[in-house]
């Protein structure tokens, strides 16, 4: 069966403000059957979600997927913990980052590949602090600033 490719790219756009991303993680997420149908019409959300190890395997907590509007009683739960799909190499990597440094394990975007399954893009990522944030906001900015300039 051929899958139309789609354009669904769910991100989490407050990630790159609260954190400084350090390694980024491709992982396959393990959905019920409503729940991909909810992601392919874009209702779907990443804010204030988060990952954690549960029994040696990875959750992604507080994720938001709306319920299928078209679903019945086997409807899925919206906020329930999805378990992603990374390696057993790639787990016990992020394990130990996270055990010796005090980091988070954050999703950063949801999309569909080029085979039709959903993966969602992961980061190891360290909290920045209040003054972390004002510089960044500093050099955007700038940034902002230098590219008018160039413009006129």
């Amino acid at each position: 069966m051929a899958h139309k490719p789609q354009n669904i790219n769910i991100k989490n756009k407050r990630a790159f403000f609260e954190y400084e991303i350090l390694e980024r993680f491709v992982a396959g997420i393990q959905l019920a059957g409503t729940e991909i149908k909810s992601i392919r019409n874009g209702k779907a959300s990443l804010v204030d979600s988060f990952c954690r190890f549960t029994n040696n395997e990875l959750y992604v907590v507080n994720m938001n997927i709306s319920e299928y509007d078209f679903g019945n009683i086997n409807n899925h739960e919206a906020r329930r913990d999805r378990k992603l799909l990374l390696s057993k190499k790639e787990l016990q990597k992020l394990q130990k980052k996270i055990k010796e440094s005090g980091l988070s394990i954050i999703p950063l975007k949801m999309f569909i590949n080029d085979r039709g399954l959903c993966k969602i893009e992961i980061a190891l990522a360290k909290g920045k602090k209040t003054y972390d944030k004002r510089e960044s906001l500093k050099s955007k900015d700038a940034k902002r600033d230098i590219d008018r300039a160039m413009k006129h």
